[in-house]
């Protein structure tokens, strides 16, 4: 039987702890919030004060249900007062002296049944359970930022946990009205290690000149259908936590995918570390979202010629626009429609700088690709074009994979690895990444709409260019795709 976690302690009542404190409160739980001092603690007290009248201002709480609340909280400065809790769950800073000198206190204090959880974003539940006399009853209870809104808690397993213990904290998550996902001990569990990755790659694509910033925000968010950009998901998270777990995360992969690139190091030494401060990779001076550049006038072609796979539909649709076809030799612009490096197209034509790769993402981007060879004017006419056919262009370098599946194939990649280490279940991923996150879609189910063949030789493409291990395609998917399965799940 799944034990009752009636009573339930949090300790450090920043933003995070308050919201998790709010969340067990809103459940019906009696919470008693800890902090270490009294200025802290009204801080803290002010914290739900604060959640709780908002929400009563929009509507979701009545002041009743926001009394009733209130007064399942009791605040102390005493951690003697989390005796008789069922669960503790500690919310303090990241810092391993912190939660060794508090997990050390916990155990002395608590009774011996009691659950202990760290909500610890990257630090390692193994080390922090060993800090302990009762290790199999320490596991990792990670909220999402913000706790009350946010409906994943990654519920985190060692290799210790008592048997049931992670079942019974999974089953708390659901009365909390949350979805729980249970994984293993690995630094960033789910979420950061996916998401981190990401971003930093992001980060490092911004570096080599693939693109611009801008452009590589418009990519993901029109092309890949994600909520936002990395350079916006960056500066929202704050450019020193997201270097932080970075270091985290090539601490035990050694990938250097996971080191934070040098930009980001930068930054964070500069103390720009994103809306916090103000300005990171943008300036919120005025918290004004940068506007969307618009073209000086038409495009300055009067005729084009497409080549590659789809290339007459493309031409009708240009011809229809005003923008006939010609032969290769008179066009003013020649446009290779190219998954595949463009510039093997140019190097064909007796005069190579007018031509311009073209890359459709989905229904709304179009990757327009410069070589080294490629005039300016040319791409700045095949960009002007895209727009008057109601695309959004994204400019980027001839490099493998361009933006969207140079950033979109290694992160797949690195989900199928997890998946097949045994770390997390495909639909605990999905799951994980979706309400996580915000996507649309989690990278199992995003792997099964492009195509298993497609991942996998996109993938090869980047290991050839960037010669990067992780881009290697992971074994399993390798292994699927060379007997024909469709999709991972039929494995």
């Amino acid at each position: 039987m799944a034990r009752g976690f009636d009573r339930v302690g949090v300790v450090g009542l920043g933003t995070m702890g308050a919201g998790i404190a709010e969340v067990f409160a809103r459940a019906g739980l009696g919470v008693i919030g800890v902090e270490v001092g009294a200025e802290a603690l009204e801080r803290g007290r002010g914290h739900i004060h604060k959640s709780t009248d908002k929400a009563v201002a929009r509507g979701k709480l009545s002041e009743a249900e926001r009394e009733e609340i209130l007064g399942r909280v009791t605040f102390t400065t005493s951690l003697d007062d989390l005796a008789d809790a069922d669960l503790v769950v500690e919310a303090v800073p990241e810092v391993m002296d912190f939660k060794r000198a508090l997990f050390t206190d916990l155990d002395r204090i608590c009774k011996p049944e009691t659950v202990l959880a760290t909500n610890t974003s990257s630090l390692s539940v193994t080390a922090i359970a060993a800090l302990t006399s009762r290790p199999g009853q320490v596991v990792g209870m990670h909220f999402v930022n913000p706790a009350p809104v946010m409906k994943l808690i990654e519920v985190v397993r060692t290799v210790v946990t008592d048997e049931g213990v992670a079942d019974d904290v999974a089953a708390l998550a659901r009365r909390l009205g949350k979805t729980p996902v249970t994984v293993g001990d690995r630094a960033g569990f789910v979420v950061n290690r996916l998401l981190l990755g990401y971003l930093n790659h992001a980060a490092t694509l911004l570096e080599r000149g693939v693109a611009s910033l801008d452009d590589i925000d418009t990519a993901m968010r029109l092309g890949a259908g994600l909520p936002m950009g990395p350079f916006t998901l960056l500066d929202l998270i704050g450019l020193d936590t997201s270097h932080e777990v970075c270091e985290v995360l090539f601490q035990e992969s050694r990938d250097r995918v996971h080191a934070p690139a040098p930009i980001l190091r930068e930054l964070v030494t500069a103390g720009l570390l994103g809306r916090k401060t103000g300005r990171g990779f943008r300036s919120y001076q005025g918290d004004q979202a940068p506007s969307e550049p618009e073209p000086a006038g038409g495009p300055a072609v009067a005729s084009v010629h497409v080549l590659g796979e789809g290339a007459e539909r493309l031409s009708d649709e240009l011809a229809a626009a005003g923008f006939p076809a010609a032969d290769a030799q008179d066009a003013d612009v020649v446009i290779a429609l190219s998954g595949t490096p463009v510039v093997e197209h140019a190097v064909r034509l007796a005069r190579p700088e007018r031509l311009v790769g073209l890359h459709l993402v989905g229904d709304a981007v179009a990757e327009v690709v410069s070589t080294v060879v490629t005039a300016p004017e040319a791409a700045r006419a095949v960009h002007d074009l895209v727009m008057a056919l109601g695309r959004t262009p994204v400019a980027c370098a001839d490099r493998a994979g361009f933006v969207v599946e140079a950033l979109l194939y290694p992160y797949i990649n690195d989900a199928v690895r997890m998946y097949d280490s045994g770390y997390a279940s495909i639909d605990d991923i999905d799951t994980a990444m979706r309400l996580g996150c915000g996507y649309p879609a989690g990278p199992f189910e995003t792997l099964d709409a492009i195509g298993l063949r497609a991942v996998r030789d996109g993938l090869r493409a980047l290991y050839a260019e960037y010669r990067e291990p992780s881009f290697a395609p992971a074994p399993l998917l390798d292994r699927l795709v060379t007997a024909g399965v469709t999709s991972i799940r039929d494995r």
